[in-house]
């Protein structure tokens, strides 16, 4: 798709400004990463990663960022021995996955709607 739209679009200010509106348009409707847990998931497919084309994908960052972060770190320490267990039964897991799925959603949506508003500020300001 970057590729495409460099091809299509020169170098100056405003073609960049374009290609980056349109990236951002196309990439919006993605379907958004989801929390969960694999304990409570009976199907597998489910784990597949599509842009990375992996059977079975975690993703997490530091756990500072996001305390979805973390709770994968704590899982993944304790898979590997490294901690003793959790004491949460999964269903309790998923219900943390649950509230940090809505968390994000939520988070998304504010973001979208603040980029509309600026977009339809700067197009009325512009003529």
């Amino acid at each position: 798709l970057q590729k495409s739209l460099s091809e299509v679009f020169g170098a100056d200010q405003y073609s960049r400004a374009r290609k980056e509106v349109l990236t951002y348009m196309f990439s919006r409707p993605m379907q958004m990463a989801l929390y969960f847990c694999t304990g409570v998931l009976q199907d597998e497919t489910l784990f597949h990663h599509y842009a990375l084309n992996v059977p079975f994908y975690t993703h997490f960052t530091s756990p500072i960022r996001r305390y979805a972060d973390i709770v994968v770190h704590r899982l993944l320490s304790a898979s590997l021995g490294a901690q003793s267990p959790l004491k949460m039964e999964k269903e309790g897991i998923q219900k943390q996955a649950d509230h940090c799925n809505d968390r994000k959603m939520a988070s998304k949506r504010v973001q979208e709607l603040s980029a509309d508003l600026f977009f339809s500020i700067f197009v009325r300001v512009r003529p």
